[in-house]
């Protein structure tokens, strides 16, 4: 762990003073604003989605791949 000093708004300031662990909650909103920077949270969101989703795409490919190979037999 590293300690920092930081220049806040009076307004995020005032905010952040109503925070009972005001570490706590700037690290988890830089956390958040680091992963929609790098585009993690895309990510992610795309694997979910693909996990979701996984069974339903292994059964069209399955018919696909029937109608495909129909005319090879």
């Amino acid at each position: 762990m590293k300690r920092i000093d930081i220049t806040l708004s009076d307004e995020l300031a005032e905010f952040l003073e109503k925070k009972s662990n005001k570490s706590v909650y700037v690290a988890e909103a830089l956390i958040d604003r680091i992963r929609r920077d790098t585009g993690e949270d895309i990510r992610r969101k795309l694997a979910e989605a693909y996990k979701r989703e996984r069974e339903e795409d292994n059964a069209v490919n399955g018919q696909w791949e029937s109608a495909t190979l129909e005319n090879w037999k």
